[in-house]
């Protein structure tokens, strides 16, 4: 590696595997896989995640019947299904446009619409119906399995998980490589039941709902996408609650929920297994709140709302056809919740990883291999289970020093061929104001309050009642959104984690502003409305915005529906 630069065919850095080439005139987005996969990644990290997501939609598109055999296998860097750019991990379009043009009820460009925003007419869609009758057999099959399947994974992560990281710190290298590698198999599989869960069971029922409300004009998809109890996330805020009640000890919270924190979807994150500073905190923010707030409460009204609802829709519709719409009905009830089943199993094998990853860097240190234990997440899957090469040192310094660069990029939510990115500069004062956005209204209500720009997801600054605008949520979220008054996204849909988890808290929330985090500044007063998905600016913060002790915050106002 003479002189620190080696370059493949594509003109790119062999070394840097964390941007790949792009065949130019394929469409690329970030924004459905930035809340499991956030911001700039390690190498060890992306090459856990890429290879996972592309064999795992690869495979559960080939057990839904609309891949060939010969489809599901790997192509070549530039044409995969998920790739990396400039430390970001993105879709491509083209391949999930294929999936749509195969699959009853579907096509290219809706499902282009609704990972890209827009049904480019430059890409190549190939409608067909011969991959129907592969279909027709194996969606059903595989919807009839994947509940059973997700549990033998759940209880398997649920095992698995406690007993490798509570005894992490006594094994040697070979032993916590060869749990590495157990708990990467485990990982990639729990990614691919998620793949299956959500293509065969979760966004179909989601859709039939939408359907069933609109044709009847009862209710809406979201309110009864919810308030089937034991979602994971406000799983975590009951148990909050409860440490704020002196129920239970914040230990008991961190043996159920540990694998949960900041950046969790990072293998260099340290999650409250490794730190519950920010679990601290929280209690004691929620020891503040009244004990009508209790999460509980609300778990039982939404579960009584959506009852409610669905006595109505039955009731809408001709006496012939309520035994098809009491099934499906009771098919969401099994198959919405399967989203939050497979994401635990798959995070929890991911914090093994994790821990393995941790204790093999910090043995290669004590040899004088690596520099310092976090070097290791420099490496790759590949070349940590094979054994560093002499040249490791040299390979990590520049690594780092590229994944530096990365972090000081941004990149635009979607593109084609290779993007362009722009180098983050700072705000300048006197700068034109945005005065409202538009994105999509995924959980109701009104609400007006101070905001709270989120860009370390240690929560250090957030103070209760906040409205939180965020690039991404994941998981560890639900802790504060609990006491935030609502949340504003970039990215997601109506069922990516910041809407399901506003549903489950009662907040508002708007998702896919695309550039809310940025526009918006710690400080405005702002509206959400969480149903029709705005944004507006009422009062800017006030300029410039120098370092300071946090300012008192307004208790946010419910405003009256019309």
């Amino acid at each position: 590696m003479s002189g620190g630069v080696l370059m493949n065919g594509d003109g790119l850095d062999s070394w840097d595997v964390l941007t790949d080439p792009s065949d130019p005139g394929l469409h690329w987005t970030t924004g459905n896989i930035g809340e499991a996969v956030p911001g700039v990644q390690t190498p060890l990290s992306w090459s856990l995640w890429g290879t996972t997501i592309e064999e795992g939609m690869r495979l559960s598109m080939r057990d839904m019947g609309a891949f060939s055999r010969a489809e599901s296998r790997l192509p070549p860097k530039g044409r995969q299904l998920c790739q990396a750019f400039y430390g970001r991990g993105a879709l491509s379009v083209e391949l999930l446009a294929r999936l749509g043009d195969r699959m009853p009820g579907t096509t290219g460009q809706q499902v282009a619409t609704g990972v890209y925003g827009e049904a480019p007419d430059t890409i190549d869609y190939r409608p067909t119906v011969k991959r129907y009758p592969f279909v027709a057999v194996a969606v059903p099959y595989q919807m009839l399995r994947i509940a059973g399947r997700l549990r033998v994974a759940r209880a398997t992560s649920a095992e698995f998980w406690p007993r490798q990281t509570g005894r992490v710190a006594a094994m040697g290298l070979p032993e916590a490589l060869a749990v590495f590698a157990e708990a990467s198999a485990q990982f990639r599989r729990c990614v691919y039941l998620q793949s299956m869960a959500l293509f065969c069971a979760v966004q179909p029922m989601y859709d039939a709902l939408t359907k069933l409300t609109r044709k009847t004009g009862v209710g809406d998809p979201t309110a009864l996408a919810g308030g089937y109890g034991g979602v994971p996330e406000t799983e975590v805020v009951a148990d909050l609650w409860r440490t704020s009640r002196g129920e239970i000890e914040l230990a008991e919270v961190v043996r159920k929920h540990g694998f949960h924190g900041p950046s969790e979807g990072e293998l260099s994150g340290r999650v409250w297994r490794e730190d519950d500073s920010p679990l601290r905190r929280l209690v004691n923010d929620y020891r503040d709140r009244p004990d009508d707030a209790d999460p509980r409460l609300r778990d039982r009204a939404r579960r009584e709302e959506r009852l409610r609802l669905e006595k109505e829709l039955i009731a809408a519709v001709p006496s012939a056809q309520r035994p098809v719409v009491k099934l499906l009905l009771r098919r969401a009830e099994v198959s919405i919740p399967l989203r939050g089943v497979s994401k635990t199993a798959f995070l929890q094998a991911f914090d093994v990883v994790r821990a393995t990853a941790r204790r093999a860097g910090t043995l290669l240190a004590e040899q004088g291999v690596l520099a310092e234990p976090a070097d290791v997440f420099f490496l790759t899957v590949a070349e940590l289970l094979a054994g560093p090469t002499p040249a490791v040192r040299e390979l990590v310094a520049l690594r780092r020093q590229r994944h530096g660069e990365y972090l000081r990029m941004r990149l635009p939510e979607a593109w084609v061929g290779t993007p362009e990115p722009v180098v983050e500069q700072p705000v300048v004062a006197g700068t034109a104001r945005v005065r409202s956005l538009t994105g999509v209204g995924v959980s109701p209500g009104v609400v007006e309050g101070l905001a709270r720009v989120v860009t370390d997801p240690a929560f250090d600054e957030v103070e209760p009642d906040e409205i939180l605008v965020s690039a991404t949520t994941d998981p560890s979220w639900s802790s504060i959104m609990f006491i935030s008054a609502a949340l504003v996204v970039d990215i997601g849909g109506a069922l990516s984690h910041a809407a399901v988890v506003a549903r489950e808290l009662g907040i508002p929330c708007v998702v896919n502003t695309r550039e809310g985090s940025r526009l918006l500044r710690t400080g405005d007063l702002i509206r959400v409305d969480g149903g029709a998905g705005t944004v507006e600016v009422l009062e800017p913060a006030v300029e410039p915005r120098a370092v300071e002790e946090p300012a008192a915050v307004a208790e946010p106002k419910a405003v009256a529906q019309p």
